[in-house]
């Protein structure tokens, strides 16, 4: 019995880009398309199977642990960018200010995904969410560099809005403007969960 719902809206590719080099810094560079492989996006800087455990999975193993990399991707979206810079009063938060891989427009919440949740790509390409993406220091300091009058700082105003992370499930390319459909996960809450 399929366990995943297609939903009837339809995201759309607006932007993807990479960076080779993580010495560069987080700021990536505009391609045209991306090719997705089992280890990430072929040539960026966090594709790999694994990846050293680093302060978001400190309480479940020491720092630098090879762990799974279900970081392989980050994707934002063109609504969250706007509402972003919107409540931090200045014009725009660029997708490669924030170490953006993909920027989707048309998916609701798009930071709100349920975990392993598909977009799946017309060549088939399928990259599954891993969880929302804290938002951090680093940005807020190269967003801060370009915008030195901001009124809110980035790590406030991108809460619940700095978009998520995923991992490859299907290889394959995607291409700037392409379709995205969105398969989720039944939602139930967890009734074991404690505060």
């Amino acid at each position: 019995m399929p366990l995943l719902t297609k939903l009837a809206a339809a995201g759309r590719v607006e932007a993807l880009l990479t960076n080779p080099d993580r010495k560069t810094g987080l700021e990536k560079s505009h391609t045209g398309t991306l090719t997705l492989r089992f280890d990430g996006i072929e040539g960026d800087c966090h594709s790999g199977l694994t990846r050293p455990a680093d302060v978001r999975t400190i309480r479940q193993y020491p720092r630098d642990t090879p762990i799974r990399n279900v970081r392989q991707l980050t994707l934002l979206s063109v609504e969250e960018l706007s509402q972003i810079a919107q409540i931090m009063a200045i014009p725009e938060v660029k997708p490669e200010w924030v170490g953006a891989n993909m920027v989707t427009s048309g998916i609701a919440d798009l930071t709100l995904l349920p975990p392993s949740s598909r977009m799946q790509f017309p060549s088939g390409a399928t990259i599954v969410v891993d969880m929302e993406n804290e938002p951090c220091r680093y940005p807020a300091e190269i967003i801060a560099s370009h915008n030195p009058a901001q009124k809110v700082g980035f790590v406030k105003a991108a809460k619940h809005k700095r978009g998520i992370t995923a991992w490859v499930e299907r290889e394959g390319p995607v291409r700037l403007g392409d379709p995205i459909t969105i398969w989720i996960p039944p939602q139930r809450l967890y009734g074991g969960a404690t505060a």
